[in-house]
């Protein structure tokens, strides 16, 4: 076998086998390359027509309340309480917050019979760990106030909800400024 080799390379055929094996694996490894770089053709763009007459877009964001305000059946009728809203990155209760707050604070001690929970909120900007600290500091804001105007401590308590029940869904600065919030709810 060798032999007949050695017989054919001196004819030179092996010669000639060897300089046609060179251009044939370039072109074997050219081709797959130039297939991917080509890709597939891409679809011609469909241009539609504007219709003739669009809707103008809302000015402002879209804001769904989802809860409103605490309504209480007492023995002289009904009466609410309200929530009380803050500034935010606060816990600070705003002049606005102390009038509703008074208004509250008439209800309960009308009422000694009502226990309430306050539950702290906050809107959504923020880490979870941060809400829930800064709605707990609103709850207790809102609790001091109640008993620094004779609300015996025993019927309030309070809890932080953070961001994570929201009073308005929405994400712009109407939606936050009502979910920033100390929220009450009456325990049976």
């Amino acid at each position: 076998m060798v032999r007949e080799a050695r017989e054919l390379h001196r004819k030179g055929v092996i010669a000639s086998m060897v300089s046609w094996r060179g251009p044939l694996l370039g072109l074997v490894l050219l081709l797959p390359v130039a297939l991917l770089l080509s890709g597939c053709p891409k679809k011609p763009e469909v241009q539609t027509a504007a219709p003739a007459a669009v809707a103008p877009e809302p000015a402002e964001e879209v804001v769904v309340v989802v809860e409103e305000e605490v309504v209480i059946e007492t023995e002289e009728g009904p009466v609410t309480i309200q929530d009380v809203f803050f500034d935010y990155d606060k816990s600070v209760i705003r002049p606005d917050a102390r009038e509703a707050l008074d208004e509250d604070l008439s209800v309960l001690n009308e009422n000694p019979g009502l226990r309430v929970v306050i539950e702290g909120h906050c809107d959504e900007r923020g880490t979870n760990e941060y809400n829930l600290a800064l709605g707990e500091r609103r709850a207790k804001a809102v609790r001091t106030y109640l008993m620094a105007g004779g609300v015996d401590s025993d019927r309030i308590s309070t809890i932080s909800y953070g961001e994570e029940r929201p009073f308005c869904l929405g994400h712009g600065e109407t939606a936050w400024q009502c979910n920033r919030r100390g929220h009450f709810v009456v325990v049976e």
